[in-house]
């Protein structure tokens, strides 16, 4: 199922259930009651809860969307680290440069089309792609300088190996839910909370309370959603992708 079909079931049940729950309240309320005597210190209490949790929300949210927006940085260091190297390898000779390339080109297959969807599946890199990284490493730390030209670009070559293995360490971090567990329990805590606060204000069953109230629980539903989405990188709907690698090596074929 698409998550943004489950976000549109959360978003529709949480309107409806607070709406059930003000009509069967209300069904309970006597004649005699009055609205009008909501004490000071509930509304003031609301508010303060309302302001609490607004920022506890805008905090998650910054909290994971800086973690995505690192995370994509660096695959973008990962891919470009791998495109200088395959630029610089124009100083090898024709056989070492294709087999640089060679090389290179199958990494960045893999990591798109198999390590990617491993890594959504299982939380994990894939060991193939170390072992193909790997061989991208010895390709270039072996080969014996020919040339002033190839002395020159030797030491960059192998910072770049090095700058792509650990931009790759760094994405294998990532990999996985970012937020602990306390925390998720303190944001639907508190989401439980908030809503709660609109029976002690005692809603009635006017059309315009209603609707407000769907819609602020509607909202909180969706800023959750929002968290839960971005906070595991690469797996979700709207984590990182591999556009990175497709920009930077457009002659593969790999599917868009």
């Amino acid at each position: 199922m698409s998550e943004w079909v489950v976000l549109a079931i959360a978003m529709a049940a949480a309107c409806v259930i607070v709406i059930a729950v003000v009509v069967l309240q209300q069904r309970r309320v006597g004649e005699d009651d009055d609205p009008s005597e909501t004490p000071d210190v509930i509304e003031y209490m609301a508010m303060m809860i309302g302001v609490i949790y607004a920022i506890v929300l805008g905090l998650a949210i910054s909290g994971v969307w800086e973690a995505r927006n690192t995370a994509q940085d660096n695959a973008f260091n990962e891919a470009q680290a791998l495109h200088e190297m395959s630029a610089r390898a124009q100083v090898y000779p024709a056989a070492v440069r294709d087999q640089v390339r060679t090389d290179i080109d199958a990494y960045v297959t893999y990591v798109v089309d198999t390590e990617w969807p491993h890594m959504r599946e299982h939380g994990a890199l894939s060991p193939r792609g170390a072992e193909l990284l790997g061989k991208v490493r010895h390709d270039v730390t072996t080969r014996v300088p020919q040339s002033d030209l190839e002395s020159q670009t030797y030491q960059s070559m192998v910072d770049l190996v090095a700058e792509a293995d650990e931009a790759r360490n760094i994405r294998g971090q990532n990999t996985g839910p970012t937020m602990p567990g306390l925390v998720w329990f303190g944001l639907i805590a508190g989401a439980v909370v908030t809503v709660g606060m609109i029976f002690t204000l005692q809603i009635r069953r006017s059309a315009r309370e209603l609707l407000l109230a769907g819609a602020f629980s509607a909202l909180i539903a969706f800023l959750l959603f929002l968290i839960w989405d971005f906070d595991d990188p690469f797996t979700r709907g709207l984590g990182v992708t591999t556009q990175p690698f497709l920009d930077l090596f457009p002659s593969l074929g790999l599917p868009r």
